[in-house]
């Protein structure tokens, strides 16, 4: 792994557990054990090294859904919404570091001023609403779904999950006990 790849995998943890207002450059440092000026050449500012986390969660995301659904046949829309529901909370579990930074409210307030950190959030909700979007819209053409609006009802559906994603981020409840009640919810929001 090269020295860049190392210092931005360490960025993510340190971001991860104190949130973008209160890590620090110098911690970083001493936590890769490079000086501070390694780290000033490959990032020239924090705000550079958290949009390079945020890029690198924003690629990873997608690469990881677009990998699981490659060649997946979903028989109906249905399907899709409840497989994307598995695999997204399967990489809450999995990648937490990346929920971790992306569920962090200062990131959320960074983003209001930093308009590139904005770019990279929109990148990553809009692509996952899509995703949702496009199971509504096979679902109400093979019957598996009703008629209703695709981009309020992913938008409400993402919402749902991404709930219960912040409930395992944050260890405040056995989110896997939520997950056939989550899945019950939706198939009933959704029915013909």
């Amino acid at each position: 792994m090269s020295k860049k790849a190392e210092i931005l995998q360490r960025a993510m943890r340190l971001f991860a557990g104190k949130g973008y207002k209160n890590a620090s450059i110098a911690e970083l440092a001493k936590w890769t054990q490079v000086a501070e000026g390694t780290i000033y050449y490959h990032f020239k500012t924090k705000e550079a090294l958290f949009q390079a986390v945020l890029e690198n969660i924003e690629q990873t995301l997608i690469h990881e859904f677009e990998s699981y659904t490659a060649g997946k046949e979903f028989e109906t829309g249905l399907e899709k919404i409840e497989q994307s529901i598995f695999f997204y909370l399967y990489l809450v579990g999995t990648r937490e570091e990346m929920f971790l930074v992306l569920h962090r409210y200062d990131a959320y307030e960074m983003a209001q001023i930093n308009q590139v950190f904005r770019e990279h959030f929109s990148k990553i909700y809009s692509f996952l609403l899509d995703t949702f979007q496009d199971g509504i819209r096979k679902g109400r053409q093979d019957g598996s779904i009703g008629d209703t609006d695709a981009a309020k009802t992913a938008f409400i559906i993402f919402a749902m999950v991404d709930g219960v994603a912040r409930l395992k981020t944050f260890n405040l409840y056995d989110s896997s006990a939520l997950y056939e009640h989550l899945l019950l919810s939706c198939r009933k929001m959704l029915r013909p």
